[in-house]
């Protein structure tokens, strides 16, 4: 079974997919000449929105990593404590 955190992951994830398709989709409309090329103008907004779909995923990935952190799962403190070396080169 698919876990909650997964699910909201998928759905954001796909959301933002959505988004940039969706962007890309109208420069392309917009923009495009009748021989199915893109203007310069439109080259340059499809490189901002693919520079901003970067920006984009960035912050979600941010966001999604402090949202969906439990604080019971102690992941930030240090656990030296039983002296393994665990993790140590």
């Amino acid at each position: 079974m698919v876990e909650r955190e997964q699910v909201i992951e998928i759905g954001v994830a796909v959301g933002a997919v959505a988004v940039m398709l969706a962007a890309m989709l109208t420069i392309g409309s917009a923009y495009g000449a009748e021989n199915s090329t893109l203007s310069p103008t439109g080259g340059q907004m499809l490189v901002g929105v693919i520079v901003g779909f970067i920006f984009l995923m960035t912050a979600v990935g941010v966001g999604l990593a402090y949202t969906l952190n439990d604080p019971e799962d102690d992941l930030d403190a240090n656990d030296d404590e039983n002296g393994d070396a665990q993790g140590t080169a």
